[in-house]
């Protein structure tokens, strides 16, 4: 493939090693992309605002899609850009066939700037306190959600999603980034590879124009869209199944092994 116009990456398990770092072999290659005039865009399910360090040790400050889909973030201007969030009558319909289905599951809500719980969603994520509030009804509260998240640590997370899947029947975009008893929920037709393809849509890119990495089944649509996806050798099995590309582990930095095969010259 020739050089391409975009690099879209993952960020756990994909880009940042498994300490959270990025590698200074990682930074070099995103500056030999960045110095060859292509644009790294951070594809991911993480919120806003962890972007900010990430992008300065990866010295890549520029554009993030966010919480699966639902942001387009400017990491330089700290500007949420764009934002698709959950209808709160469809955020009730998902809450309610889930709770049916899946007894003693609970919720919590990305709103693109906090997180909103809901009694019994026990997981805290580091770093997350200052942003984290307690409500007693994630879709009463007011405030968009752009994902919702539901916890039920004792399942199996594979058999959650699929339970989950079926028991939401299309009302919204089920997936999961591989944490325990984790599912990632988005309003209907939101992932990260339609984003993304909106915001190359408007920078005049194609599919052909894009080299993505991934390792988690929400990366699956990414690494199909881009005309050079690859799977990191620590994926899930469904995406080494699915993926007709593979570089080496987040931990081998698998991400610059293939920049540097595609910007050096």
């Amino acid at each position: 493939m020739n050089p391409p116009r975009i690099v879209a990456t993952d960020l756990d398990g994909t880009l940042l090693r498994s300490d959270g770092t990025v590698s200074p072999r990682t930074r070099e290659a995103l500056r030999l992309a960045r110095d060859a005039g292509a644009e790294i865009v951070f594809v991911t399910a993480r919120p806003p605002r962890s972007m900010a360090p990430i992008a300065r040790r990866a010295g890549a400050l520029g554009t993030a899609v966010c919480s699966n889909g639902a942001i387009v973030y400017d990491v330089t201007a700290d500007e949420i850009v764009t934002m698709h969030a959950l209808d709160p009558a469809a955020a009730r319909k998902v809450v309610g066939a889930l709770t049916e289905a899946l007894p003693g599951i609970a919720f919590a809500a990305e709103t693109g700037h906090a997180v909103l719980c809901q009694p019994g969603y026990g997981r805290s994520h580091p770093g997350d306190e200052a942003w984290r509030r307690s409500v007693p009804d994630v879709c009463a509260a007011g405030e968009p959600i752009v994902k919702l998240l539901a916890w039920l640590p004792e399942h199996p997370l594979d058999d959650l999603f699929t339970a989950a899947t079926a028991a939401v029947e299309g009302q919204a975009e089920v997936t999961h980034s591989g944490v325990p008893g984790l599912l990632e929920i988005s309003a209907p037709g939101v992932t990260k590879a339609g984003t993304l393809a909106a915001f190359c849509d408007r920078l005049g890119a194609g599919p052909d124009d894009v080299v993505a990495f991934g390792d988690m089944p929400n990366d699956l649509a990414v690494l199909a869209y881009a005309g050079a996806g690859y799977a990191m050798a620590n994926s899930h099995p469904m995406v080494l199944r699915a993926a007709g590309r593979r570089t080496l582990s987040n931990d081998e930095d698998g991400v610059a092994v293939v920049l540097e095969q595609l910007f050096t010259r």
